[in-house]
């Protein structure tokens, strides 16, 4: 796009890059200017996650079938679940160590790994590198709610600030302050509800630590990401959103979901709003 308006292309060319297969193959002939910089990548490390990432872990992977089309944020949860999943699970959007460790254990199916990008060790890096086995392709592909759809069994694994007794998702903000980007949570919520056996599964803590309140809220003070997922999970329980009425929605955030601690008030407000 920038040749066809008659600009000067300047890349910058590190020889500690991966070299991946993909929409990422630039031909030198289009390039007017490479500046070499020798430079370490920016890495991400891979904690081990705790007790209540590993609870979650373990309810969010007893729901991915074999055959499965995974799409997973970053983070200890996601991690969590990538650890006990199922056997030839295919994998979307963001690689991360997680799912080098998959690869490696021989977990994942014979297709193409996908992704529009990727971050995490030294090693995820070196596994990149010159692997047929991996594509990082634009996120108009990977992104695209049409092609997840035709995905089989797409599944989506992303976190969220806050969900309210709607089923609204709070992703993004804290109040009026962005905290997070919208990222591809909501392109892969929308083709995996559209995907034959698909699922969007949003998860979380109960309980926010720093903010001393509940995750599981009454109605959302924050502009909302997503509107009804198929199901949320904390180290609480499981929510079933998808199929069921209001009331029902409701009372399975408050009983399977929400902090014992929130339960009373969330209750009280539900008979306010007519939820219960």
């Amino acid at each position: 796009a920038a040749k066809r308006r008659g600009a000067l292309i300047i890349a910058q060319v590190n020889p500690n890059m991966p070299h991946v297969l993909g929409d990422g193959i630039v031909d030198v002939d289009d390039i007017d200017i490479g500046v070499f910089v020798d430079a370490s990548l920016p890495t991400a490390s891979m904690p081990s996650p705790g007790p209540l990432a590993r609870q979650i872990g373990d309810r969010v992977a007893s729901r991915i079938r074999d055959g499965a089309t995974l799409q997973v944020g970053i983070g200890a949860v996601p991690d969590a679940v990538v650890a006990q999943l199922p056997e030839d699970i295919h994998v979307g959007e963001l690689l991360t160590d997680s799912i080098r460790l998959l690869d490696e254990a021989h977990t994942l199916d014979d297709r193409v790994v996908t992704g529009t990008f990727a971050m995490g060790t030294p090693a995820l890096y070196e596994w990149l590198d010159d692997n047929p086995r991996v594509r990082l392709l634009r996120c108009e592909t990977t992104n695209d709610p049409g092609i997840i759809a035709g995905q089989p069994k797409a599944t989506s694994v992303n976190t969220a600030l806050q969900v309210d007794l709607f089923g609204q998702v709070n992703a993004t903000r804290v109040g009026t302050k962005i905290h997070s980007g919208v990222g591809g949570s909501t392109d892969f919520l929308v083709g995996a509800m559209h995907s034959p056996g698909g699922q969007a599964l949003i998860t979380m803590r109960s309980w926010h630590p720093k903010a001393n309140r509940s995750t599981i809220v009454d109605t959302l003070d924050s502009p909302v990401s997503a509107i009804q997922p198929s199901v949320i999970i904390t180290e609480q329980g499981t929510a079933e959103l998808f199929g069921n009425s209001q009331n029902e929605q409701a009372r399975q955030l408050i009983e399977n979901t929400a902090h014992p601690d929130a339960r009373d008030h969330l209750w009280q407000r539900a008979r306010e709003f007519g939820l219960a």
